[in-house]
């Protein structure tokens, strides 16, 4: 738990905010991923959320489908994303990395097997879609027992209770999402947004990060002017997409330097 906390303890003292890309492990072939981990550093990053590729997601849009379908079709498995956690962390101690994704594929290794696993790799956290608090509770207490941080989602249409419930589990952060609707669609209202921190921030103690429909460095700066992290995920995807292997890692850089530097303006203005 000790580097997600670190992390936000000296953005804070900075005044400056949390960046947070989201990347598909094994996308788009699995020697190209831990190259990326360390390119995301290099622009920026202060968090890394890594998908763990799944078959039959439910909150990730087209573009995520598509790199986990990539990554799949390479043989990319849960075991092979700790892995690759492992190869990064040879040469960066320093980066939290998070694990995205869903529940199969931990329930297949064993909840208990997975957070060993993860811990001995160097995870930090983990955020599974489909564990709502409601039957979150012993996972939370087992990622504990591994120094993991449970990771939970919040939504627009998340009720106090369901806020209070996630507040109670969750350490690390909370992932709000900006949009009712998958990773990609649509753009977001920043003004319902920022609405609905405060609401969050009164029932948590826990750093509040916002992600769904951030795509550019305008829109990561207004969302750094009122949550504690930016999550960007489905653009960075696109940019792998269209890049050539030799070139992705380089466009990466370009992307989210430039929303780092979108941020940062928030911060010394």
């Amino acid at each position: 738990m000790a580097r997600i906390k670190a992390v936000f303890e000296r953005l804070q003292a900075q005044g400056r905010k949390a960046l947070i890309p989201f990347i598909t492990a094994g996308d788009p072939d699995p020697r190209l991923t831990v190259p990326l981990l360390h390119a995301l550093v290099r622009a920026g990053a202060d968090i890394i959320e890594l998908g763990v590729p799944f078959s039959d997601p439910m909150a990730d849009g087209p573009t995520i489908q598509r790199a986990s379908e990539r990554a799949l079709a390479k043989g990319v498995s849960l075991r092979q994303v700790l892995m690759q956690v492992t190869d990064f962390r040879a040469d960066n101690q320093q980066t939290p990395i998070v694990l995205m994704g869903y529940a199969n594929p931990i329930e297949a290794m064993g909840v208990e097997a997975f957070a060993a696993a993860a811990c001995a790799a160097g995870v930090d956290g983990v955020l599974v879609v489909d564990y709502p608090p409601e039957e979150g509770v012993e996972f939370a207490q087992t990622l504990r027992r591994y120094a993991l941080d449970p990771i939970f989602l919040l939504a627009p249409t998340s009720s106090d209770a369901r806020i209070a419930q996630v507040g109670a589990l969750a350490s690390g952060y909370i992932y709000y999402v900006s949009l009712k609707g998958v990773t990609g669609s649509a753009s977001l209202d920043v003004a319902a947004v920022a609405a609905r921190i405060p609401e969050i921030r009164a029932r948590t103690g826990v750093p509040v990060g916002v992600g769904f429909g951030i795509r550019d460095a305008a829109t990561a700066a207004a969302v750094a002017e009122i949550a504690d992290a930016v999550v960007v995920g489905s653009r960075i995807i696109e940019e792998i997409e269209r890049s050539a292997s030799d070139k992705a890692c380089a466009n990466v850089i370009t992307l989210v330097a430039d929303i780092r530097r979108g941020m940062d303006g928030v911060a010394e203005a």
